[in-house]
């Protein structure tokens, strides 16, 4: 049988720029596409990758990992990585192997791939796309179905909310995360300007924003920039 592969865009070491882990270390690993096309979004899939197989890529990680010093985990980021869910399976097996915590960023909109690998990783970041954020049609079926799965592991959502962010797109993503667990952490994180995204959203708003998260659910609730774009990081 011919080994799986994947397009991966980069492998590198930096720290994690958003969501409750961040500064942390971590090994990156970006793979290229996505089944969304965010307003918001960095990154692109017209870009150059390179094939590996799981084999190849645990050695890309293994020397990284010698190179650069211990790291808190290995971060499989994108694009979407849930649309390589056969090639992730065999990775994460062998960074299980190796002792090597695994952390998946995900956009949550693919809950039949992340139940094939959910048993091997041990961190989810979950995005819950905001239809008024994105600009895409509505995921809250698929965000549920994917959230429910995620709570098995440490988890935790982020939400990305831009001018264009609506009150009742907030008020949903809150009822659906505390229909399934209240305390799962929750992150605001404020759109970082790029294209036609020439303002950031308003503080009020943001803070209006946060207030009616915390009045609606127990959970940790916190508004994060991408803090690797503050200083400079990858």
């Amino acid at each position: 049988m011919k080994d799986i592969q994947a397009d991966v865009t980069e492998i590198f070491s930096s720290i994690q720029g958003e969501g409750v882990f961040v500064g942390m270390k971590q090994i990156f690993v970006r793979f290229k596409s996505c089944n969304l096309n965010c307003s918001f979004c960095d990154e692109t899939s017209a870009g150059s990758s390179k094939k590996y197989s799981p084999k190849e890529l645990l050695a890309e990680i293994k020397a990284m990992e010698k190179a650069r010093g211990p790291h808190h985990s290995v971060s499989f980021t994108g694009g979407e990585p849930l649309l390589y869910v056969e090639f992730l399976n065999e990775i994460l097996k062998f960074l299980k192997k190796e002792k090597m915590k695994t952390y998946l960023e995900t956009n949550g909109t693919l809950p039949a791939n992340l139940t094939k690998v959910i048993d091997k990783i041990d961190i989810v970041a979950m995005d819950i796309k905001l239809p008024s954020s994105t600009g895409e049609k509505e995921y809250w079926p698929e965000h549920s179905r994917f959230l429910k799965t995620a709570s098995k592991k440490n988890v935790f959502v982020k939400i990305v909310v831009t001018p264009n962010t609506v009150e009742d797109d907030i008020k949903k993503a809150v009822a659906l995360i505390k229909g399934i667990d209240e305390k799962i952490a929750l992150i605001l994180q404020p759109v970082t300007p790029i294209g036609p995204l020439d303002n950031n959203i308003d503080n009020k708003t943001l803070l209006d924003f946060m207030d009616i998260c915390l009045r609606s659910r127990r959970g940790d609730t916190r508004i994060i920039p991408q803090v690797h774009k503050v200083l400079h990081q990858r």
